[in-house]
């Protein structure tokens, strides 16, 4: 079964969540020897980085409305001519705006729930939710048109101990310490300001070890959550490590992943991410983890933006050791079967087939 040929494309200019998809999806469609080629911004941080040797395309995305940018896409998908034009976001998506009939299908992704009015003129949809491909329907969109895909994520690749060892020295982390990790964008839907509450709520030992907390990412939030951590005189116990392209080995060391997002959040790749790398994981209950998640199977729910409960929640399971490694085992185990890379991308192979035949 082939590939039919598809170009990528997102005008994103730092990194988040979806702009991580992108990474992992065009190093997934380079290994699967796909016909794809990338369409990114200029000088955009996606503009350094390993793509899987696809061939990429660099372009203005100045504005939605700059007629100079839309010229340049149109002009790029004419001198491809791909079957698949896959967008991401709303900038490449609204600059995309191909005639039915020409033989090219508009196909947007969507990872989460945006103002629909830029993405009503593409061909049909994506969505990584099924809850959020209800939604689109609800907007409007027609039903035979949007296809639920879920996400994957990479399988994990662990260091050695003694670079582990060298990470917390460091970063001045005690040998005893309970590591809770927190990966995410600084902005507000990820709910880190309960998690700093939250913080602030917990005793400095439990069972005798010291907490610390590593924020692995960064954000427009980053100095108000700083701010916050200083306030509630928590900043000795929260490390600040940066916007990180391979978080893995911070995954490694934790003892515990922390996901506190508020209802808005749609999916939430760190779900997958923890389960990767067999780690425990504590979420809120947001729209995202009750569609993926079991609560006390595969992972522990507290209430959304509720500090009391995220603290709660963290002693509960600091406590319970056994209930960590059996949250851990099913995790793992359900990413084994259910959310793999083969699987996703089988599905997305069926669908720009169909699409294109």
């Amino acid at each position: 079964m082939s590939w039919p040929p598809s170009l990528q494309m997102v005008g994103s200019k730092s990194l988040g969540g979806a702009e991580r998809w992108f990474i992992r999806f065009a190093r997934a469609l380079a290994e699967a020897r796909a016909p794809a080629q990338l369409a990114i911004r200029k000088n955009s941080a996606l503009a350094g980085l390993e793509l899987g040797g696809l061939p990429v395309h660099r372009l203005p995305y100045r504005t939605t409305w700059d007629p100079w940018s839309r010229q340049e896409v149109m002009r790029l998908i004419d001198q491809i001519k791909p079957a698949i034009v896959q967008t991401y976001m709303g900038r490449a998506t609204r600059l995309v705006q191909i005639a039915p009939g020409r033989g090219i299908v508009h196909l947007a992704r969507l990872g989460g729930y945006y103002a629909i009015g830029p993405y009503r003129h593409a061909h049909a949809w994506i969505g990584n939710t099924r809850m959020l491909c209800d939604w689109l329907v609800q907007q409007g969109l027609p039903a035979s048109r949007i296809y639920h895909i879920a996400n994957f994520v990479d399988p994990p690749t662990p260091v050695a101990p003694d670079r582990i060892a060298a990470l917390k020295t460091a970063h001045a982390l005690p040998e005893d310490a309970w590591i809770l990790v927190c990966l995410g964008r600084f902005v507000p839907v990820k709910g880190h300001a309960s998690l700093i509450a939250a913080l602030g709520l917990l005793p400095e030992t439990i069972a005798g070890r010291p907490l610390r907390l590593l924020m692995v990412g960064d954000g427009p939030l980053a100095s108000q959550l700083k701010r916050q951590a200083k306030q509630l005189r928590q900043a000795h116990r929260i490390l600040w490590t940066g916007w990180q392209e391979n978080p893995g080995p911070y995954l490694q060391m934790a003892d515990l992943v922390v996901f506190p997002s508020l209802e808005e959040e749609t999916l939430g790749n760190v779900i997958l991410e923890s389960w990767a790398w067999g780690r425990p994981l504590l979420t809120a209950r947001f729209r995202g983890a009750r569609e993926l998640t079991r609560h006390g199977e595969d992972a522990w729910w507290v209430p959304c933006a509720d500090p009391r409960a995220l603290a709660q929640g963290i002693q509960i399971l600091l406590a319970d050791p056994a209930l960590m490694a059996r949250i851990a085992a099913c995790g793992q185990a359900r990413l084994a079967t259910e959310f793999n890379q083969a699987a996703i991308m089988g599905r997305y192979q069926e669908l720009y087939q169909q699409l294109a035949s």
